[in-house]
């Protein structure tokens, strides 16, 4: 089966591509058995060391909380960002200077600062604030920096996922008398979220990443910061990287799936137009038409 951007493969490229293949595996099989060698001499491979992570302390003292806090500021920042980023992003294609201008130049600032120096400089504003606790700083300081930068980049998202859209939707739009805040509501966004849901969607795995930062420098205690009190109680640096890094791995593999679960029920939704009817009633819309047929031509002989 052949397309205009893919052709099937000759007899000489089927080989080639089954050498590459077989070459491939060979050199992934050769890299696990190095990395499980080299872990081998140098004894993280014992099982002392992995232990502690089938006993229920190391995880309901050290790395479930720390998980609950990175799932908290992720939720919160999630929250936060999206509704903030649609508004700048359809607030940079608006058509009044004094609202396009102003939004373009928030975006723009935020998206150019690194959202670990975001962070810092949260941080050190929380501390004036006398209501704000110096346990619940780093939060604030994290979900800050994280709500600042990724709502300025969904922005963006959102504004090129609405242009990417024909231009005939907003014309047909305006032939029917919408305004262009309806037509924006009723047309435009509901249409945009299938073309921009793969983009937030990375931009969320990279806000439950980012959590990490704050727990390098702000002490604050997620996921990878609870592994460092772990690692220097049962002296496992390397199997806590591990299980951490499996951690993360589920977690962004769970989001990535509902993700791609809730694009194609969207796609199948947009595609399933009208009613489904069944059998006997479409039986009764062609006896229908038939006996109107009949009924037509009747009336016209005896005219």
């Amino acid at each position: 089966m052949t397309s205009v951007l893919y052709d099937a493969p000759g007899p000489r490229a089927k080989v080639r591509n089954l050498i590459l293949s077989v070459v491939s595996i060979v050199l992934l099989a050769v890299l696990v058995w190095w990395v499980w060698q080299t872990l081998d001499d140098k004894g993280q491979l014992e099982w002392a060391l992995w232990e502690p992570f089938t006993q229920g302390e190391a995880w309901t003292t050290y790395l479930l909380p720390g998980l609950v806090n990175t799932l908290k500021a992720a939720a919160l920042s999630v929250v936060i960002a999206l509704p903030l980023g649609a508004v700048f992003g359809i607030a940079r294609m608006s058509d009044h200077k004094w609202v396009r201008v102003p939004a373009g130049a928030v975006v723009e600032f935020f998206r150019a600062i690194p959202v670990l120096l975001l962070m810092l400089f949260a941080n050190e504003v929380y501390v004036g604030f006398s209501g704000i606790s110096s346990d619940d700083r780093p939060l604030y300081a994290v979900v800050t920096g994280l709500v600042l930068y990724n709502a300025s980049v969904l922005a963006e998202v959102v504004r090129a996922g609405i242009l990417a859209l024909p231009k005939g939707q907003t014309e047909a739009a305006q032939a029917i008398g919408l305004r262009k805040g309806q037509t924006m509501t009723f047309i435009l966004l509901p249409q945009a979220v299938t073309v921009m849901l793969p983009a937030i969607v990375s931009q969320l795995v990279v806000i439950v990443k980012d959590t990490a930062l704050g727990g390098v420098l702000l002490n604050f205690t997620e996921l990878l910061n609870s592994r460092g009190t772990l690692a220097a109680n049962y002296a496992n640096v390397i199997p806590s990287f591990v299980v951490v890094a499996i951690i993360f791995i589920v977690l962004n593999f769970i989001l990535t799936s509902f993700a791609s679960w809730l694009e194609q029920r969207l796609r199948r939704s947009k595609r399933s137009t009208g009613a489904v009817l069944g059998a006997d009633q479409v039986e009764e819309l062609n006896a229908a038409e038939v006996g109107g047929t009949f009924g037509t031509g009747a009336n016209s002989g005896s005219t």
